[in-house]
C-alpha cells in the first residue's frame, strides 16, 4: 500500500519503530515519581473545582454498545477532523453519545445532531474526565450492562472498526496505549469498557469523580489520567493494547504513531502537528492523514 510506503520511508528518517513496545500488556502498578505524592496532595488540597454546567439536550437509551466522544469545542465550531470521526463513529453499530465542552452550553452546533444519538453539552471547566464522568454516570443510570467505548477529540480517526476493536477487547477495561512516566498508567484518549455498571462507576469515581473537577492540564494528568489504571485496576481486569516503559521509548502515542499505523492501530494523535517541532514533517504526517481519506490539516 501507498500508505505503508510513506511510513517506511519516514521511519527511514527518524520517526520511532514500535518494534520496543510491550504488546497486550496487562497492567501491573508501579511506584509513582517521588514527586507526584506533593504534587497530587497540593491539587487535592486546594485546585478541586466545582463540577462545570451541563444541559442534557438528548439523554442515551438503552443499547448492547454506546460511543462516547468528547469534543473540546472552544470557538463553538465543528472543524472537518471532528466531521470525519462523527461519521466514522456514527456508522458503527452502536449509539453516538457526544459530550462538547462549550463556552457557552447553549449553543451546540446543529450539525452534532446529525450524527449523535444523545447529546450533552457541558462548560469548559474539567478537560476530557468531566465529560467522562457525565458520560459514565448518564450510561449506568440509561443504559446499564452495556460496553462502551470511550475517546476524545485529541486524536484524528478512528482509521479502522471499532466495532471490532470492542469484540476482541482483552480486558474489562481495555487501553490502547500505556506509558510509566510518573507511574504505570493507561492514556486516556481513548479506552474500552465492557458491562458498564453502577459497580465500574464506584470503582472508577476515585478518578472520575461526580463533585468537583480539576482545571489545570497538570492536575488533571496527576490526579486523574496517570492514577486511572491504577484505581481501575483494584475493580476489574485492565490492560493495554501496547506499553511503553519510559527509558526504552517515549509516548507510543506520539513517538511511535505512524509505525503503530501499520499494526491497525485506529488513531493519530493531533499533537503531531504541534508538538516537539522537528520531531516529524508536517507535511509528511498530513500526506499520511491523505492516504487514510482525512481531511488535511
Amino acid at each position: 500500500m501507498a500508505l505503508f510506503s510513506t511510513i517506511d520511508r519516514l521511519a527511514i528518517e527518524g520517526v520511532h519503530s514500535c518494534d520496543t513496545l510491550t504488546r497486550d500488556w496487562t497492567f501491573v502498578p508501579s511506584t509513582p515519581w517521588s514527586g507526584a505524592f506533593v504534587h497530587r496532595l497540593k491539587a487535592q488540597l486546594t485546585e478541586r473545582r466545582p463540577p462545570p454546567r451541563r444541559l442534557i439536550m438528548k439523554a442515551p437509551d438503552h443499547r448492547k454498545r454506546w460511543v462516547l466522544y468528547f469534543m473540546f469545542l472552544l470557538d463553538g465550531e465543528v472543524t472537518a477532523a471532528h466531521r470525519f470521526t462523527l461519521e466514522r463513529l456514527a456508522a458503527l453499530d452502536a449509539g453516538l453519545f457526544v459530550i462538547c465542552a462549550l463556552p457557552s452550553p447553549d449553543t451546540v452546533p446543529a450539525v452534532i445532531f446529525d450524527y449523535a444519538d444523545a447529546v450533552v453539552a457541558k462548560g469548559l471547566e474539567g478537560y476530557d474526565f468531566s465529560a467522562y464522568a457525565i458520560g459514565l454516570n448518564m450510561i449506568v443510570e440509561n443504559s446499564p450492562g452495556c460496553d462502551l467505548f470511550v475517546m476524545n477529540d485529541s486524536v484524528f480517526g478512528p482509521f479502522t472498526d471499532l466495532g471490532s476493536e470492542m469484540d476482541t477487547a482483552l480486558w474489562r477495561f481495555t487501553g490502547y496505549t500505556a506509558y510509566s512516566l510518573i507511574e504505570n498508567h493507561i492514556q486516556s484518549y481513548a479506552f474500552i469498557l465492557k458491562g458498564v455498571d453502577q459497580g465500574m462507576e464506584r470503582a472508577l469515581r476515585p478518578v472520575l469523580p461526580r463533585g468537583f473537577v480539576y482545571d489545570r492540564y497538570k492536575d488533571v494528568v496527576f490526579q486523574q489520567e496517570t492514577r486511572l489504571a491504577r484505581v481501575a485496576s483494584r475493580g476489574m481486569s485492565i490492560g493495554a493494547k501496547w506499553y511503553s516503559h519510559h527509558r526504552s521509548n517515549s509516548e507510543p502515542a506520539f513517538f511511535c504513531a505512524l509505525s503503530l499505523l501499520k499494526t491497525g492501530f485506529p488513531f493519530l494523535k493531533k499533537s503531531l502537528f504541534r508538538k516537539m517541532p522537528g520531531t516529524y514533517d508536517p507535511d509528511a504526517v498530513a500526506a499520511v492523514l491523505e492516504e487514510l481519506r482525512h481531511p488535511r490539516p
